[in-house]
């Protein structure tokens, strides 16, 4: 499967906006391996304040623990790159926004940092309602950084899209 490209992600994350605005909820993202290009997307749509909360790219795991609440046992016992990071990142994102909806991502984008169980290219995304139950999936996207980071981003929308 090849990236989507601009006018892809621009499609998808327009039809994210109708979708939450018509359920009248707000957006807020936490990215890790995407370094904000999901809430980049979402507000290079015109007047998606009205939908889009606020977004953190977190790197770090001083950032994850400080602005979402992950765990340092999490981390030391998981890996920043794993389900439950993942997962907390998504609880964190709702507790610390006015957001009722949020999506979370953190993976390996490359092109270093991969390992035997977590190869470049793995990323896990996790989607949350405000009150609801998260849920999370691991992905293995091959190509290069650019190509990882584009297939995380759409494919977190369209997450967000399945939960609306």
């Amino acid at each position: 499967m090849h990236a989507p490209g601009d006018e892809a992600l621009a499609q998808l994350a327009h039809d994210t906006g109708r979708r939450l605005q018509a359920s009248r909820d707000m957006l807020v993202t936490a990215e890790s391996c995407t370094g904000g290009w999901i809430a980049k997307v979402v507000t290079d749509i015109a007047g998606s304040s009205a939908w889009f909360d606020c977004g953190m790219a977190v790197y770090s795991y001083e950032a994850k623990q400080a602005l979402l609440g992950v765990r340092p046992q999490t981390l030391e016992e998981h890996g920043a790159v794993s389900r439950e990071t993942a997962i907390e990142m998504v609880s964190g994102a709702l507790v610390h926004s006015g957001a009722t909806v949020a999506v979370a991502v953190t993976g390996i984008a490359g092109p270093g940092g991969g390992t035997g169980d977590k190869p470049v290219g793995t990323v896990w995304i996790a989607w949350k309602r405000r009150g609801g139950y998260p849920q999370a999936e691991v992905f293995h996207f091959d190509g290069d950084r650019d190509a990882v980071r584009r297939r995380t981003v759409a494919e977190a929308l369209h997450g967000l899209d399945r939960l609306l």
